[in-house]
């Protein structure tokens, strides 16, 4: 990893929290996370956990094309096994540690790399499905944020503005990228249109087999049975999560209505599509902080409610991802590995 890509995602991060915590008065802040009945965390975090039990189905659903439905070799066999929720659970886990303490989002390959070594799925159709994930819940966001947008009297008209156009920019990118999925031949001549355009020959015919891989990873995508399921899957793993949100606000004896809830859960997670330090430190927060400042929370009220969510998100999913890590007999050099693979 390039130590100029770290040091800017850093910088990033710092921008972003310095932003989020202006104006912050340091003895309000420490009173009242003194004050909050951090019980509330322990249904918040398991609720997270069901939540990515419900994400290891929807990867699964998403995986299912690529494999043989009819194993016919013993090589097949032990992949298609490899794909249950039992075996996949921990290897989603381990991508969202990876996610956590390595910049560049990092987690995504680690997890695919896992995939690979313990299934044989290649790993350019693996990504293909991983990031047919972040573009169906950065749909389930944006809509998160239209949904909660009623409930927050602080937002002023220009804002609002701001945030339906990038929606509509957002929808028309999502469709773009659901018309090439739909259409594998078309995305094939397409690609190969332009590497043989603008690639040197020796690369070309790598690059011509990650598309074709690619294009068979987003398969799911064409039957509308299972893009519903996979919509609707997702619209339930963001619902379970806007409940952990519930749970912490109660720790802070917070009432806020659950579609303000969904807005500070949207925002913050479209933040964390920002290049920054690992963990979304700083842009989570920011985003987190102004959608609960827009629903009238004071802001030393805001940055404790959200500074104690973030570490509830990140600190047991790390501490799990590591443990099954470890017991899978991975080691922190595999981080490289992954990046390799991905070259």
């Amino acid at each position: 990893m390039r130590r100029w890509l770290i040091w800017t995602g850093v910088a990033v991060s710092v921008v972003f929290l310095a932003f989020a915590l202006r104006g912050l008065h340091l003895d309000e802040f420490i009173r009242t996370l003194a004050q909050a009945n951090l019980w509330w965390l322990l249904p918040g975090i398991a609720l997270y956990f069901i939540a990515v039990v419900v994400r290891t189905w929807r990867w699964a659903y998403l995986l299912k094309p690529i494999l043989p439905s009819q194993p016919s070799t013993a090589a097949a066999s032990a992949a298609s096994a490899g794909i249950t929720l039992a075996h996949l659970y921990p290897v989603v886990v381990i991508g969202y540690m990876g996610n956590n303490i390595y910049p560049a989002r990092i987690g995504e390959l680690l997890r695919a790399y896992v995939l690979r070594r313990n299934a044989g799925v290649p790993i350019a159709s693996s990504l293909a499905t991983v990031l047919i994930e972040r573009i169906i819940d950065g749909i389930v966001m944006v809509t998160f944020v239209l949904i909660g947008l009623r409930a927050a009297p602080n937002v002023s008209a220009e804002v609002t503005r701001v945030v339906l156009v990038a929606s509509v920019i957002f929808a028309a990118a999502t469709a773009a990228f659901f018309v090439l999925a739909l259409a594998p031949k078309t995305t094939e001549r397409f690609a190969d249109a332009i590497i043989l355009r603008i690639v040197p020959k020796r690369f070309q015919p790598p690059l011509t087999g990650i598309v074709g891989r690619f294009a068979q990873g987003a398969s799911s995508l064409r039957s509308p049975r299972d893009l519903i399921l996979i919509v609707l899957s997702t619209v339930v793993v963001w619902l379970i999560e806007t409940g952990k949100y519930w749970c912490v606000a109660h720790a802070f004896n917070m009432t806020l209505p659950f579609d303000g809830l969904m807005l500070i859960n949207g925002v913050s997670n479209l933040f964390t599509v920002i290049p920054g330090a690992p963990g979304a430190v700083g842009t989570f927060d920011a985003g987190g902080i102004l959608g609960a400042t827009a629903l009238g929370v004071p802001p030393s009220l805001a940055a404790a409610f959200v500074l104690t969510l973030h570490v509830a998100l990140w600190l047991p999913v790390t501490a799990l991802g590591a443990f099954f890590m470890l017991r899978q007999g991975l080691r922190w050099n595999d981080f490289q590995r992954a990046e390799t693979a991905k070259a």
